[in-house]
């Protein structure tokens, strides 16, 4: 389906419960042979950004894993010591977005310490995942199937990242990785999870077992979100205030605390956030905005919990409005997790986005519900940030927004029009300003649509 890449549109909201819902919604290091710019060069560059901006890039040889990671290296020195690195992407279903994403996990995992890849799918389903990859029980397709149903992510190269994090794990049993879910919502709260915690409750606080079962009556399982969210504003209300009662005696509960206790009661947690959020109102934009900043609030506060409990380095994979410190909408994004996990980590964080020139996507055409469908457009319109990027003589490359010279640090502060687009497309391109959004750019010629998941 072709389209055009300018359009007005509305953005929706891209996340696990919005989609399910639909839309609810170091120093410069150099490319070898390249200078710095200098000073008598300035002028120039604001002329011709693009000299500017190829002396600062460092070309990919590749977007697919399993290739040499060499010309990652200037990429990981940008990293540094950070603690939580988002990978953000400019549209949700396009293959190289999706396989750079395992192509930089591989690479951190390997040179630079790192064990979690944390998504922005339900912190139930991330739960499910992280199971597989240590116990191998079960099938990779069947549990991608499972866990990553009605969203852009059930396609073939999430099968891939999967397969590639069990198989380390089978070969590395005494450094493994993991894979979380730090979002909110769909896919649905099983009754499965809801045992988690009651199972905690009945082997160590038997006599609280009663009173947790009367808060999770009506709650247990969700497993329809679409049904959940047409009950009565009122019970849902009151579902959710069961929801938090049931946190809070979950948390009473703490005692000599442990291990099994700090799980169950991340897991009430989660309930409670769930419910939380489907008190949105999906007719009212006011309801929407304000759940979707306490939805990043959230995602920011799991990823948080995930990276201080267990103390393990995690790639954050989300869409560029979400790891970004400021969105690209912000009409709809207020705060971003970005933002939000800048506010807690400080210089532990760090942002990745991406742009890209053309290509296709999965996009929906429906406020509420509709199908995931694969939307293409044409190279970027002359005037906008990706129009100048893809004059780059390197097809694909990545550049530091924070240590590059002057002059390219100057254009990348300049607000142009930058398309990233969400649950709903039609979109049109937004003013960002890249180096407010992001520490590090990497910038793609051209992306396809994701791979179906094969039976």
């Amino acid at each position: 389906m072709a389209t055009q890449r300018k359009h007005i549109g509305r953005r929706g909201l891209p996340a696990t419960a919005a989609l399910a819902m639909g839309a609810l919604a170091m120093g410069a290091v150099l490319v070898p042979g390249a200078a710095q710019a200098a000073p008598a060069d300035t002028a120039g560059a604001k002329q011709n950004p693009v000299r500017a901006l190829e002396q600062a890039a460092h070309p990919l040889r590749s977007t697919e894993p399993g290739r040499n990671t060499t010309d990652l290296r200037a990429l990981g020195a940008m990293i540094g010591d950070a603690e939580v690195v988002g990978l953000g992407e400019a549209t949700h279903g396009s293959h190289e977005f999706f396989t750079m994403k395992e192509r930089v996990f591989r690479y951190l995992v390997e040179e630079k310490g790192f064990t979690t890849f944390a998504l922005e799918v339900s912190w139930s389903a991330g739960l499910r995942i992280d199971e597989y990859l240590h116990t191998g029980t079960g099938d990779t397709r069947e549990i991608a199937k499972e866990t990553l149903a009605n969203s852009p992510w059930d396609r073939e190269e999430f099968v891939s990242l999967i397969e590639w994090m069990r198989d380390y794990n089978r070969d590395h049993p005494g450094r493994t990785v993991h894979f979380m879910g730090d979002d909110i919502g769909a896919p649905a709260v099983s009754d499965a999870f809801f045992g988690r915690i009651t199972h905690y409750v009945r082997q160590n606080h038997p006599e609280a077992l009663s009173q947790l079962d009367k808060l999770y009556t009506g709650l247990r399982p969700i497993n329809d979100v679409f049904a959940y969210l047409k009950k009565p504003l009122a019970e849902r209300q009151r579902l959710a205030a069961q929801a938090q009662q049931a946190l809070e005696l979950i948390s009473g509960l703490k005692g000599s605390g442990g291990d099994a206790f700090d799980w169950a009661e991340q897991n009430a947690r989660s309930i409670a956030q769930t419910t939380r959020f489907l008190t949105l109102n999906p007719e009212d934009p006011a309801s929407n905005a304000a759940s979707q900043r306490f939805r990043d609030e959230v995602m920011a506060q799991n990823v948080s919990w995930w990276q201080r409990r267990t103390g393990q380095k995690v790639l954050l994979s989300a869409h560029n409005d979400h790891v970004a410190y400021v969105a690209g909408d912000p009409g709809t994004y207020s705060k971003t997790q970005g933002s939000f996990l800048r506010d807690t980590m400080g210089k532990n964080y760090l942002p990745i986005g991406f742009t890209f020139n053309q290509g296709s996507f999965l996009s929906k055409d429906a406020a509420l519900g509709g199908e995931w469908k694969k939307f293409t457009v044409p190279a970027a319109e002359p005037g906008s940030n990706e129009a100048t990027l893809d004059k780059v003589r390197y097809r694909n490359f990545y550049l530091d927004a924070r240590n590059a010279p002057a002059p390219v640090r100057a254009w990348l502060n300049t607000a142009r029009p930058t398309l990233n687009v969400g649950t709903q497309f039609p979109e049109e391109p937004r003013d960002t300003v890249i180096a407010k959004s992001f520490d590090v750019l990497i910038h793609l010629h051209e992306v396809r649509e994701a791979d179906k998941l094969t039976p």
